[in-house]
């Protein structure tokens, strides 16, 4: 079977994550360190273009120690423990404002960081304003929607609103995301409300929604959503925008839409935890990934939006450059909101009625 480049680099970062894995578990002999020291990142998985990392060694002569999460709230605890100590760590905006309240982040030095100044657009350090006022703790590295993929071979109407997702005709055909902020965000806009609500009856309302869709839905799924749609295995599914970018690319019969009831407009970005021992090195990777080409080469890997302005005009293909997925524009939208984060007992709040939610 033919290996294509994009597999190739994916299974290569699986190994990547398997070292990482046994280097952190081995905390870095002198074998492991480069000449310029070592920088131990923690992502999203296949969040970065490997070979960006490849180069930041060569340029730098820093070694990167390189290991994946696949949620949020798999990586906090990890990284609130201490268990493992990271230099880099790339979570989304309400667990950056969690990281901060919790006093788990170190303020950054943007002297160190010319890049991150001069590349990464104005208007995505105002939105990461709500999460990380004044802008210290987070460099903006990837943002987008959500909103719904459907095939239009399956799909004969208009999709306009979450309500097709608990439509009986699309039974066994739906797939949703299998985490809690993201799940109760559809459920909340399909009834009109905040996705950062903390009000119960509201919470309860959403909750049942949940429970009266759980009969149609496929499968609950993280990446799985974007292999399903692209083989044709499901008519709709909650995803990334990014996600879409790419299974659209796969499979042209799949189209993406933002509801009418509104979405997230979330951020991911680049943070500093306070025990890092490799500030410095941490720096100096951080503003790598914002020099304009590395910017557009994990853009182009990975897919999902990119704030710097430097690489977007780097984008050669016009489709891609003007695209309504990558690029919206979000001023035609209603509804739209960045996650915050709720508190401690916000937190078991929305994991009580998860559980309620899934377990019925």
């Amino acid at each position: 079977m033919k290996i294509t480049k994009k597999i190739s680099k994916i299974l290569a970062m699986t190994l990547s994550a398997a070292l990482a894995a046994a280097a952190l578990s081995g905390c870095g002999s002198s074998s492991d360190t480069g000449k310029n020291g070592e920088l131990y990142v923690y992502n999203w998985g296949e969040y970065i273009d490997p070979d960006t990392l490849t180069m930041f060694e060569k340029e730098t002569g820093i070694k990167v120690i390189y290991d994946e999460y696949d949620t949020n709230e798999t990586m906090y605890p990890k990284v609130a423990a201490g268990a493992s100590v990271y230099d880099v760590i790339c979570p989304s905006d309400y667990m950056i404002r969690k990281m901060i309240d919790n006093d788990l982040l170190q303020e950054l030095n943007y002297d160190n960081m010319p890049n991150a100044l001069s590349n990464i657009g104005a208007s995505y350090y105002d939105t990461a304003e709500e999460f990380d006022p004044g802008n210290k703790y987070c460099v903006p590295y990837c943002w987008g929607t959500v909103g719904i993929l459907y095939n239009t071979t399956m799909v004969d109407e208009p999709v306009t609103s979450w309500s097709i997702l608990w439509d009986e005709k699309y039974t066994d055909n739906i797939l949703m995301q299998d985490s809690v902020r993201d799940a109760f965000m559809v459920a909340l806009k399909l009834n009109g409300y905040s996705m950062n609500t903390l009000d119960v009856a509201e919470l309860e309302t959403a909750r049942d929604s949940l429970i009266a869709q759980r009969p149609l839905v496929q499968a609950w799924v993280i990446d799985e959503v974007r292999d399903k749609m692209i083989g044709g295995e499901a008519a709709l599914g909650v995803i990334y925008s990014g996600e879409a970018i790419y299974t659209q690319r796969e499979n042209p019969d799949l189209e993406y839409v933002i509801p009418e009831e509104g979405t997230n407009v979330w951020i991911d970005g680049w943070v500093i935890p306070k025990n890092a021992a490799n500030k410095e090195n941490a720096e100096k990777f951080i503003d790598f990934m914002c020099r304009g080409d590395i910017a557009l080469m994990n853009f182009e890997y990975i897919t999902y939006s990119t704030p710097n302005t430097a690489a977007q005009a780097l984008i050669e293909d016009e489709d891609i450059r003007n695209s309504k997925i990558a690029f919206p524009d979000l001023s035609q939208y209603d509804n739209l909101e960045t996650f915050t984060y709720l508190g401690e007992e916000g937190d078991e709040l929305y994991n009580k009625y998860w559980k309620e939610a899934r377990s019925q």
